[in-house]
């Protein structure tokens, strides 16, 4: 039996709330008056009303029993009628009249043979592709929902699925059977018995999941693809067959082992076997695609890595032979025009530090102006200061300052500010003649 609460068929909520049993169950008055006609006791105006109300929510006679209490009781208390009324027939034959009235007051037509007929209708045409009885339950009671008429009982819907379904499951599993040799009914056969070289029958084999995406895992998942291309073309078993049938019948066979499939009929057994066979060629095959996915992913990973580590050392490389060639440079030629403009700068340099020893920024313009023997301003002596610092800062002494230290100062003053102009020999703060040590 299908549970009623896995399908759409019609039935009380276990909760009911205040509103819903005023919009759904609350008689208006016009019911209450046809009510009260139509019977001859309180007992059986209650049940009328009680059938009534629900036929309008769900579109068929629930027995009176199945009704909740609170919708008893909410329908009494309505009408007002005596406390403890409750909602009986005493024959058979009056329930049945009643049923005939609330038939003709919602003007639904009664003709359980065509709403029979389009329920078997749509179930046999879904059960092709569909195999769960509650979906095949679902979609005839949307047909005969659409056909207007009542609804048979959930009994007679869950009799019919399981009947049909059964009856279109035997024909598909003989078709399969019929589209199989005798030698590859056999083959499959043969994977119940025989034994793998772990201990368990080869169909164990067909149910393995693929492992990790490792080279040698990939080469064993190409081995089993072979052996499985090897038992046939299930293709073929399969034509004319649902997705969702294969999927059901491979499911069924994948959840037993094979101790309990030879259990089954031989048709059976064999259309489910080769069921599970077919989905584990295709499994298989996208376990390959996806594990070469991500081994070529790993490897692309990698070289990335690899990549970056040779661009690093590369550029350390070219970083060094430039600093190699930059030294190559300053030393080419020497007692050419170049090295002689560098030696020619640091002397200089040397002379304009000995003339501005001993000077900071409270130094008075007259101070500075005798030593350089003409006069100056502050804004020059700041720039003169920085100079200096530049040359080589002023912790380290006059005496000490060599021509390749001066070479190093003018060459990092050239790219900066040229206060000092090597080519012009002028200081310059006065313009005066660098080489006279004023």
């Amino acid at each position: 039996m299908t549970p009623i609460e896995r399908t759409a068929y019609p039935r009380f909520k276990r909760l009911i709330t205040a509103h819903e049993l005023h919009l759904f169950f609350s008689p208006s008055r016009d019911e209450l008056e046809w009510a009260a006609d139509a019977t001859d006791c309180d007992e059986h105006l209650l049940a009328l009303l009680l059938i009534l109300k629900s036929y309008r929510r769900m579109g068929c006679f629930p027995a009176l029993e199945d009704v909740p209490e609170m919708v008893v009781d909410f329908v009494r208390r309505a009408v007002e009628l005596p406390e403890g009324t409750l909602p009986v027939y005493r024959a058979e034959r009056t329930a049945k009249h009643h049923r005939g009235l609330v038939r003709k007051q919602a003007g639904v037509t009664y003709d359980q043979v065509k709403a029979r007929g389009i329920v078997e209708q749509s179930i046999r045409k879904q059960a092709a592709s569909k195999n769960r009885p509650a979906d095949l339950i679902n979609i005839a009671l949307e047909k005969v929902v659409e056909a207007g008429l009542e609804l048979p009982g959930f009994s007679t819907f869950d009799k019919m699925a399981s009947k049909i379904r059964t009856e279109v499951n035997a024909s598909i599993c003989a078709g399969i059977h019929d589209r199989m040799s005798a030698a590859q009914r056999a083959e499959l056969m043969r994977l119940l018995e025989e034994r793998d070289s772990d201990g368990t029958t080869l169909f164990n084999r067909l149910k393995k999941p693929a492992k990790g995406p490792t080279w040698s895992h990939f080469k064993n998942l190409t081995k089993r693809l072979e052996w499985l291309d090897e038992l046939s073309d299930t293709d073929v078993w399969m034509d004319g067959v649902a997705a969702g049938k294969i999927t059901d019948f491979a499911g069924e066979a994948d959840a037993a082992d094979a101790s309990e499939l030879r259990d089954f009929a031989p048709v059976k057994r064999i259309a489910l076997v080769a069921a599970l066979t077919h989905k584990a060629r295709m499994r298989v095959r996208d376990d390959l695609a996806t594990m070469f996915c991500k081994r070529v992913a790993t490897k692309i990973k990698k070289a990335k890595a690899e990549l970056e580590e040779i661009r690093l050392a590369e550029r350390e490389i070219v970083e060094s032979q430039i600093g190699n060639y930059r030294t190559v440079l300053k030393h080419i030629d020497e007692g050419g025009p170049a090295q002689e403009a560098l030696s020619k700068a640091a002397t200089m340099t040397a002379e304009v530090r000995q003339a501005l020893e001993g000077l900071d920024e409270e130094a008075s313009v007259d101070e500075v102006a005798t030593r350089l023997e003409g006069r100056v301003s502050p804004a020059v002596l700041a720039l003169v200061k920085a100079q200096v610092v530049q040359a080589a800062g002023s912790a380290r002494s006059p005496a000490r300052w060599t021509a390749s230290e001066g070479s190093r100062s003018s060459t990092s003053r050239s790219r900066r500010s040229p206060p000092i102009t090597a080519t012009s020999g002028k200081c310059c703060c006065t313009g005066r003649s660098a080489g006279t040590g004023r």
